[in-house]
């Protein structure tokens, strides 16, 4: 709710701010980037000592940073404490995956993700609404203010559950983190996630190209390391095992496809179609209601037919409304519309639910931290992914209008969804 809420306030932001467009801009790069770069560091933090103490201690941090934003007198501020808030996110969303496989067995686990997926989806619908009534009246402080009540809890409740059964594995008898390791992916991904947020502002500048190409030698780096290390930071058997490969894939392709056709729709609504902001977001909200409604049923499905058909026709269903997007035009009904984004948020929300059953399902308990934290990473690479490869494939054709250069766009990022099948097909079935 946190990240939704910003996009609604950053106009008022700015101008109370006196800040530029690059800095607004920042407030929500500086956090992904602390995200991504620190996700898999944190998972494995939480499988040596506890899953229980580092919910607790990134739901505080959380909380006192949202309340330092409410505070802030200036853009620096918040872009600091923006980057600082991603080191607490990062500390809380691979906690919550362990503590789930801590406390249920694994052939149980798709209800209890289907709740946490339907969390999500009800966040991401009532961000917008709320953050647009909130910074009406209040002003764009408020919606910072909001979070640090709900932060505060989760610290009470995550400390409880930490201290039974659900708080992870104890401290591993010689294990230590791979700092070496973690520095070195962290570097990796935060050049990745720098360059991709980038390029679609200036291209492939004398900055952009040595960034990336940096990143992926980083890459490289880490890669060799984790072969050589004694205490790896990602242990060999995770991404040894396909399903777990195969998951995070899938979740990438379509992490992209969706929010790249998000990004795109959006200017539609706004600049085709004439709407505010407040009924753009409505239009959209039958994806939101579909993520809400179609975890539990995707939950039962997982359980009726297993991870390779669910996935699957999550799959079909996400490129299908991706693509019933380019087919829209100026005049098309808010019928029309809603009936895309219930499509894609049907078949995103099947494999959000399905991938991430799989993700945690075969991980070995002392490895769910790192597991999830993979998941989190590759849903955090797959929207910047999707959103620069939308900017990039609307740029190629800017003479004809931004409907006739969208349609081949979304057609593009549909195709994009549609590569995932063939993994898809390879996950386990019903029996598996």
């Amino acid at each position: 709710m946190d990240g939704t809420v910003l996009t609604v306030v950053q106009p008022s932001l700015q101008r109370d701010l006196h800040a530029t467009l690059a800095q607004v801009q920042w407030t929500g790069t500086g956090y992904l980037i602390a995200v991504a770069g620190l996700l898999v560091l944190a998972g494995r933090l939480g499988d040596l000592y506890g899953h229980g103490r580092l919910l607790t201690l990134g739901a505080l941090g959380f909380g006192v940073t949202s309340a330092g934003i409410g505070l802030a007198p200036g853009i620096g501020w918040v872009i600091a404490l923006r980057v600082t808030q991603g080191v607490f996110g990062a500390l809380l969303q691979p906690a919550t995956l362990g503590m789930l496989r801590a406390a249920y067995p694994p052939d149980r686990l798709g209800p209890p993700i289907a709740l946490r997926t339907s969390a999500i989806g009800l966040a991401a619908a009532t961000g917008p609404l709320l953050g647009g009534a909130l910074a009406a009246h209040l002003g764009w402080r408020a919606v910072f203010f909001l979070g640090i009540a709900p932060a505060l809890l989760v610290a009470v409740l995550g400390r409880v559950a930490g201290s039974g059964r659900t708080g992870g594995p104890r401290p591993v008898p010689g294990g230590r983190p791979d700092l070496a390791g973690a520095g070195l992916l962290a570097f990796a991904l935060v050049c990745l996630v720098h360059a991709l947020v980038e390029l679609p502002r200036g291209g492939w500048t004398a900055a952009t190209g040595p960034v990336l190409a940096v990143g992926l030698a980083a890459g490289a780096g880490f890669g060799w390391h984790q072969r050589r290390t004694e205490h790896p930071l990602v242990p060999p058997r995770v991404v040894r095992s396909a399903p777990v490969a195969l998951s995070l894939g899938i979740l990438v392709a379509v992490s992209a496809a969706l929010f790249g056709a998000l990004f795109l729709a959006t200017w539609f609504l706004q600049d085709v179609q004439g709407l505010d902001p407040l009924r753009s977001s409505l239009r959209g909200l039958p994806l939101a209601v579909m993520m809400v409604l179609g975890a539990p049923a995707a939950a039962w499905l997982l359980r009726r037919t297993g991870a390779r058909w669910t996935a699957s026709g999550g799959v079909v269903l996400l490129a299908l409304g991706v693509a019933l997007l380019s087919r829209l035009d100026a005049g098309s009904s808010a019928v029309a519309v809603g009936t895309c984004f219930a499509s894609a948020g049907a078949g995103y929300v099947a494999v959000m639910v399905t991938a991430t059953a799989v993700v945690v399902r075969h991980a070995a308990a002392e490895d769910a931290g790192v597991a999830g934290g993979l998941k989190q990473t590759a849903l955090n690479i797959g929207p910047v992914l999707g959103v620069a490869a939308a900017t990039m494939l609307v740029g190629l054709d800017p003479g004809g209008g931004f409907v006739h250069a969208m349609r081949p766009a979304l057609a593009a990022l549909a195709a994009l969804a549609v590569l995932a099948l063939p993994a898809a097909l390879r996950l386990p079935g019903a029996r598996a």
